[in-house]
C-alpha cells in the first residue's frame, strides 16, 4: 500500500505542472484589457472581422479578459504590422490584424518591413479568400479585354496591399492600362473615392469585403468584376475569367507566390516572443470563436465568410513560402515593383 501511495504521488506532482501553468494564464488574464490593432479604417472588411472576433473570444480565454479594438492606419497597414512586431506589449494582451499580404512583404516586397513575418505568434486566419479586380459601373472598362486597351485609375493603400500589389503584378506582367492612386487607409476610403469619380476601382478587392461592405452592389450590378485574382472562382461569379487562363507556366509559379496570400485572407498575429502558454491559449481561442453559434450567427448577419485557417497552418505555409527558390522570388519582386 505505501508503494501504491508513492505512486500516487508521483502522478500527482506529475500532472501539477500543467494545471499549475493553465491556472496562471486564467490569472494572468482576468481583469486585463487585450488590444486588438486593426491595419485600416473603420468599417472595411478586416475592420468587421476584428471587431465581431472582439466580440466573441473573450469568452474562451482563460480569465475572460476584455478586449478593446484600435485602428492603426498607414502604408497599406504596414505601420500596424511593424507594430505589433517591435512596439506591442510581447505578454500576450495584444494582437492584431494587418492586410494579409504583408506576410511576403520582406521576402519580396519593400524594405520598409521591419520584421520576419516567420517569428509572427500566428493565431489564425478567419477566413481563405477569393480577390478580383473590379470597376464602377460607369467605367469605361468593363471587361478584362478592356483593361489591356483602355486606362483607368485604381486606389491603392500602400506597399505591400493587395490593391497595390495586383494592381502592379497586371500592369507589368499583362500590361493592363492601369494607373495606381494608392494612399487610402483601408477599402472603406477607396469606395468613397469611387463613389466619388476618384478612381474607377480597385484590384485585389476581396469578394467577402464587397458581400459585407457592400452587399446592395451586388443586387444592383454597380461593379464591373474584371478578372479573378486567384486560381479559384466565386460561386456567384462563373463568367468572370482567372487571371491564371492568361498565365504561361512561368507566370503562374509567380502568381502561386503573390497570390497564395489569400489562404490567410484575414490573418491575425500577435508579436514574437508571446509566452507558450498564452500563445496556445490564444490560438485555442482563436479556433474556439470561429466554432462559437453566437459568434456564426453575428457573422452571417453581417455578411462575413467564416472557412477558418488555424495559425499553425498559417506558419506552415508562411515556412514554405520562404522557401521558394530565388530565381522566382526575384521574378515575382519584379513582377509587384510599383
Amino acid at each position: 500500500m505505501r508503494r501504491l501511495g508513492q505512486w500516487g504521488l508521483c502522478i500527482v506532482a506529475l500532472a501539477a505542472p500543467a494545471g499549475a501553468q493553465a491556472q496562471s494564464v486564467a490569472d494572468f488574464y482576468k481583469g486585463k484589457n487585450v488590444t486588438v490593432i486593426v491595419g485600416y479604417s473603420a468599417g472595411g472588411g478586416y475592420d468587421l472581422y476584428a471587431r465581431a472576433l472582439s466580440r466573441h473570444m473573450g469568452k474562451h480565454l482563460p480569465g475572460n479578459p476584455n478586449f478593446i479594438v484600435q485602428n492603426l492606419t498607414g502604408a497599406g497597414s504596414l505601420n500596424a504590422a511593424n507594430n505589433i512586431y517591435n512596439v506591442a506589449a510581447k505578454d500576450g494582451t495584444v494582437f492584431g490584424t494587418f492586410g494579409r499580404g504583408l506576410a511576403m512583404e520582406p521576402l519580396i516586397g519593400t524594405a520598409r518591413a521591419q520584421y520576419d513575418a516567420t517569428k509572427f505568434t500566428w493565431l489564425g486566419s478567419g477566413t481563405n479568400e477569393i480577390s478580383l479586380c473590379a470597376t464602377w459601373h460607369t467605367s469605361p472598362v468593363k471587361t478584362w479585354q478592356d483593361a489591356l486597351k483602355t486606362t483607368f485609375a485604381v486606389g491603392g493603400e500602400g506597399a505591400g496591399s493587395d490593391p497595390d500589389t495586383y494592381a502592379a503584378f497586371v500592369r507589368n506582367v499583362f500590361g493592363v492600362k492601369l494607373k495606381l492612386v494608392t494612399g487610402y487607409h483601408g477599402t472603406s476610403d477607396i469606395i468613397l473615392a469611387i463613389e466619388r469619380g476618384e478612381v474607377d476601382g480597385r484590384c485585389g478587392w476581396s469578394w467577402s469585403s464587397i458581400k459585407s461592405t457592400r452587399p446592395t452592389w451586388i443586387k444592383e450590378k454597380k461593379l464591373n468584376y474584371l478578372v479573378h485574382m486567384s486560381d479559384v472562382k466565386a460561386p456567384e461569379l462563373p463568367h468572370v475569367p482567372l487571371v491564371t487562363d492568361f498565365a504561361n507556366e512561368r507566370q503562374k509559379r509567380i502568381l502561386r507566390l503573390v497570390t497564395s496570400r489569400q489562404t490567410m485572407g484575414r490573418p491575425f498575429a500577435a508579436p514574437p516572443g508571446v509566452p507558450a502558454d498564452r500563445a496556445q491559449a490564444l490560438r485555442r481561442a482563436f479556433d474556439a470563436t470561429f466554432k462559437d453559434p453566437a459568434f456564426l450567427a453575428e457573422a452571417e448577419k453581417l455578411k462575413l465568410e467564416v472557412n477558418p485557417v488555424s495559425g499553425e497552418d498559417v506558419a506552415k505555409l508562411i515556412a514554405e513560402l520562404y522557401a521558394t527558390p530565388k530565381d522566382i522570388v526575384e521574378e515575382a519582386r519584379a513582377a509587384i515593383k510599383p
